[in-house]
């Protein structure tokens, strides 16, 4: 279900019943000639579309957040990327999470494909959302259960809570696209064989073989060797890793 097509019956039923709200975090970025800007995030909220087909019920899909740290590291601004600071980016993010923990969800997602193979250690677009996350619920439960929540004799089960998974930190959490199985298909990489397989499965319209002669980066020289079937085949490990990730 979309969360701006949602009535608020609906969304008091998903909350009750701790459906997952998930968002696609993207960036505009230059992808060669050949490919569109919106790539990274068009890899998110098209396998999130996929998701929302098979189990329109058992999900909550949040407008795309399209915009974020794309930086000009690929090519100058001229090239059309769109890069917006992280910290421009923290308080908006810190402001939508409090609002939608208010709210009442417990159960919420952001999915992010841009500069991921870093995620381990962070890259700024997901390190903003992720720090924004912590901040938002540690605010939250200051501000719902008072100072010194934690360290109260109510809270002495915590540990053993969270064990169980019962953990107000993860009310919110930041997730990569591609999980390691992805490249048994095709290589992360930026629009060469392996984003270009995925736009091939994902969103065929955008690509333009045509123009990979255009391109002028070493980053496109594998475009050409990218086929629908890597894309599918991909696409489908990272449906699998989503579906564990939200337990649909």
């Amino acid at each position: 279900m979309r969360y701006e097509l949602c009535t608020p019956h609906r969304l008091r039923a998903a909350i009750a019943a701790n459906t997952p709200l998930v968002m696609a975090l993207g960036v505009q970025e230059y992808h060669g000639e050949h490919l569109p800007l919106g790539v990274d995030l068009l890899a998110v909220t098209r396998c999130l579309d996929r998701l929302e087909a098979e189990a329109p019920d058992r999900l909550i899909l949040m407008p795309p957040m399209a915009q974020g740290a794309a930086s000009h590291a690929v090519e100058g601004p001229e090239f059309f990327s769109l890069h917006v600071d992280a910290e421009a980016i923290l308080p908006f993010a810190r402001a939508l999470f409090a609002a939608l923990l208010r709210a009442g969800f417990r159960n919420i997602h952001g999915v992010i494909h841009h500069q991921s193979e870093n995620f381990t250690q962070g890259m700024p677009t997901d390190l903003a959302f992720r720090l924004a996350a912590r901040q938002a619920v540690f605010a939250h439960l200051e501000a719902t259960r008072g100072p010194g929540f934690w360290g109260r004799n109510d809270m002495r089960d915590y540990y053993a809570g969270h064990a169980r998974g019962d953990n107000p930190f993860n009310w919110i959490r930041i997730h990569p696209l591609c999980p390691p199985q992805t490249a048994l298909h095709l290589p992360f990489d930026h629009a060469g064989e392996g984003e270009t397989a995925l736009m091939m499965a994902l969103a065929p319209e955008t690509v333009e073989p045509a123009r990979m002669a255009e391109n002028h980066g070493w980053y496109t020289e594998t475009a050409p060797r990218a086929t629908l079937q890597q894309g599918e085949a991909a696409v489908q490990v990272i449906l699998d890793h989503l579906r564990r990730l939200l337990a649909l």
